[in-house]
């Protein structure tokens, strides 16, 4: 099984869209495509298949945050 990333995409409205991929270098390519050829709509798969539609204009930051080991049982992780 594949690591699964979490993506966090601020947007101009001071609100978060938060998507689990599991290639991070394909969020970055095709942000930086977009902005190059002045595409309006940033295009993204997540994990499960989904497709998310982000404005462009609107994005403020994209966080990438390393996948957590899913810890067994109710203790601390």
């Amino acid at each position: 099984m594949s690591d699964v990333y979490k993506v966090r995409v601020g947007i101009a409205a001071a609100r978060e869209l938060e998507i689990e991929v599991e290639d991070t270098a394909m969020i970055v390519d095709a942000y930086e495509r977009a902005v190059k050829k002045g595409e309006p709509v940033l295009w993204v798969n997540d994990a499960k298949g989904r497709r998310y539609g982000i404005a462009v204009p609107s994005i403020t930051f994209i966080e990438f945050d390393r996948p957590q080991d899913r810890g067994v049982g109710f203790g601390p992780s």
